[in-house]
């Protein structure tokens, strides 16, 4: 996923909108190194190695990957456990933009 959220953080630089990532890998420096690779300039944060991790575990997900669409408001307003597909998600994304302007 991240050839499509880089496009995403590129296209939508200047409106209102973060991406925020969580990743289980077990490794720290490894994932350090694979961020850098895959120039990841997000935030991303580390849940400790495991999917049973902090973040995971307060946001109850139990399916990789999971997303969540959260408003300028801070509601969710869409949970997807798997992609919803690159077209679908970029639709969503730039209604909840919009709303927020």
């Amino acid at each position: 996923m991240y050839p499509h959220e880089r496009s995403l953080v590129k296209r939508l630089a200047g409106e209102p909108f973060a991406l925020l990532g969580v990743n289980s890998d077990r490794d720290r420096e490894k994932l350090k190194d694979v961020l850098k690779e895959e120039r990841i300039t997000w935030r991303s944060f580390w849940n400790g190695g495991s999917t049973r991790g902090p973040i995971s575990t307060a946001w109850n997900v139990r399916g990789w990957p999971t997303m969540y669409l959260i408003d300028h408001k801070g509601v969710i307003r869409h949970k997807f456990t798997g992609s919803p597909g690159g077209e679908t998600l970029d639709k969503l994304i730039d209604e909840l933009v919009a709303e927020a302007k």
